[in-house]
């Protein structure tokens, strides 16, 4: 697969704080800043009842770059995820988030892919954008099965 290709690969990206710490999200925190994105932003939080994701869920939608992404946040065990995402808008999102997450917070990352071929979550780098980009693009070969 060349880079073009894997440029456009689109996975859900999880997002988190370091093991042992927190960013102390609220789902008001969070609605907030998407409304300073965007004011008529989409935000409904639901409560799981049943399977593996008990508690509530808030579920969002941002616009990044070209991209009308769909996302979700949860409390507890804490962190937020974009579906459906290329690592360009990955990247992009990550700018947003830092924020979001209180100043000299960690954020880690993983993606669907990765975590189904068991790959740890890694440290998001505050670089700029195009290196952010290069982390998850190294992340997506990592994974293996792209061929």
């Amino acid at each position: 697969m060349d880079a073009s290709e894997l440029a456009e690969l689109r996975t859900m990206y999880v997002f988190g704080p370091a093991e042992g710490s927190t960013w102390g999200l609220t789902y008001e925190g969070i609605e907030t800043k998407l409304r300073e994105r965007k004011t008529d932003t989409f935000v409904r939080i639901d409560e799981a009842d049943e399977g593996p994701a008990r508690g509530s869920i808030m579920h969002f939608g941002i616009t990044v770059g070209e991209d009308e992404l769909e996302g979700m946040a949860k409390l507890s065990p804490e962190g937020i995820a974009i579906e459906d995402c290329t690592a360009h808008a990955a990247a992009e999102f990550v700018k947003w988030m830092w924020g979001v997450v209180p100043d000299g917070s960690s954020i880690t990352f993983n993606t669907e892919w990765g975590l189904e071929a068991d790959l740890p979550d890694a440290l998001v780098p505050h670089v700029p954008r195009p290196r952010l980009v290069a982390t998850f693009l190294a992340h997506l070969e990592a994974t293996g099965g792209l061929d």
